[in-house]
């Protein structure tokens, strides 16, 4: 929804890292994102390997930025250091629930001229001093609305570990501020940390920028959707899989937003219709039936040629050597309607690349035995004698077939079908033919007749 915005309207879009989180924050998880928005086809700006005049990109480079406004703020009264240990949080905290009161800070180092004895000023956090006066910090959501929390509900809160990194509250707004971010569109469950960020901004003396609040994506389960829990939230496993980009977008952003009655959306409409006062307010459920219909009909939508090239990679991982093969568009085109990924049609598809087949010995013992065989017979003749290995000639030879033999089509069809594919179920006998190949499609017929003798 970033995107769309800054797009639609000729914005910026800025690719920022919050990496302090040094256990989650890895090179491998931050290359995992990268790759998801280039596969999504979500492009930045500026960010992480296009340079821009708002680098550096990663918080993590960032620290001496923060340690600089934590001291103005501090040397300006509006924040402190604080000394309390985490066995002092716990121990207030403990007393407050055991009171039945609500746990908030109770600002013990707030008026401290130096550190208490034993405590050194490097061992402290920085401490966001809040105002001691009624008041009432409110904002107009562009989703949500006007939303207001009274200071009173506020407490001096965390700034700055005393190791230097910056908590989210802080790290934010001085990154979006020095970025020259107007816009910020997150999560609903960040709400409440848009109020003391705009006690932030308002002790700072900075403008804010517009908020925009979005509902959550919930997994299966009716949970917020976890990579610890749900493997849908790996965006790349659904390239594995064989989902399209197009399709997973669309999914996407129906979850939490909506055109009309409007199901399958290509980006230019997206872009052309997007707006925040069409966003939703409640959490979008992941429907993995939904996204696997999606993504069928953006393989039906997509150009042949371009879903061909994506399935190069599917067919290689089975082990065929397809790419530049002059039947993987016809294959596309035969396949398409019953496919929903690309992994699908793989697999289907593999059946035209690998030598031989195995019968399905119902169909065989059907099909296969009595006058279908000399239908079978007429058919390889008619075939191999063929000039041009094309659908309409090779249709057009079964056609034949069935006239001269005064039988229907499908008498002639389903033993060769069966020869072919080892079983009753293909796309038309001309396209099952071609995409086997001529070489092929008469080593497999030769075969069925071999074994049915």
């Amino acid at each position: 929804m970033n995107y769309l915005q800054a797009r639609r309207h000729g914005g910026t879009f800025i690719l920022r890292m919050e990496d302090t989180d040094r256990v989650r924050s890895t090179a491998e998880s931050v290359q995992a994102i990268l790759d998801g928005l280039v596969w999504l086809g979500i492009d930045w700006d500026e960010g992480p390997g296009k340079e821009g005049p708002h680098a550096p990109y990663f918080q993590t480079q960032r620290l001496d930025t923060y340690r600089e406004h934590s001291q103005r703020l501090i040397s300006e009264g509006k924040a402190y250091r604080c000394y309390c240990t985490r066995q002092d949080l716990e121990a207030q905290r403990e007393s407050a629930e055991k009171a039945g009161g609500f746990y908030k800070y109770p600002g013990t180092c707030r008026d401290l001229k130096a550190p208490p004895a034993g405590r050194r000023e490097e061992e402290a956090v920085i401490r966001f001093k809040m105002p001691s006066t009624e008041g009432t910090v409110s904002f107009t959501d562009k989703a949500l609305g006007t939303i207001a929390k009274p200071y009173s509900d506020l407490d001096d809160w965390v700034m700055l570990r005393a190791d230097g990194i910056p908590l989210y509250n802080f790290g934010c707004v001085i990154d979006d501020h020095l970025m020259d971010i107007t816009l910020v569109a997150r999560g609903q469950e960040h709400v409440n940390s848009t109020f003391p960020q705009l006690m932030l901004y308002q002790a700072l003396g900075w403008q804010p920028p517009e908020f925009a609040h979005l509902p959550l994506i919930l997994g299966p389960d009716r949970e917020k959707l976890s990579k610890r829990k749900h493997p849908e939230a790996d965006v790349m496993l659904h390239k594995r899989t064989g989902i399209m980009p197009e399709a997973l977008n669309n999914f996407v952003i129906r979850l939490g937003w909506s055109h009309g009655n409007d199901e399958v959306i290509s980006r230019e409409q997206m872009l052309e219709w997007f707006d925040f006062s069409d966003v939703g307010t409640t959490s979008g459920v992941w429907n993995p039936e939904k996204l696997l219909w999606l993504n069928q009909q953006w393989m039906k939508l997509l150009p042949e040629k371009t879903v061909a090239e994506r399935l190069v990679p599917f067919l290689e991982a089975k082990g065929f050597q397809v790419k530049g093969d002059s039947r993987l568009v016809p294959l596309v085109h035969a396949l398409k309607e019953r496919a929903r990924t690309l992994e699908e049609m793989a697999t289907t598809a593999s059946l035209y690349f690998r030598s031989g087949v195995t019968l399905d010995e119902k169909a065989a013992a059907k099909h296969l035995t009595g006058d279908s065989l000399g239908l079978l017979r007429k058919v390889r003749d008619g075939i191999a004698a063929l000039p041009e290995w094309t659908v309409e000639a090779l249709d057009g030879v079964v056609k034949a077939v069935s006239e001269s033999s005064s039988v229907g089509m499908g008498k002639v069809a389903q033993p060769v079908r069966v020869a072919i594919t080892g079983n009753t179920t293909s796309p038309g006998i001309g396209e099952t033919l071609l995409l086997a190949g001529r070489d092929e499609a008469l080593r497999r017929i030769d075969a069925a007749l071999t074994r049915a003798a």
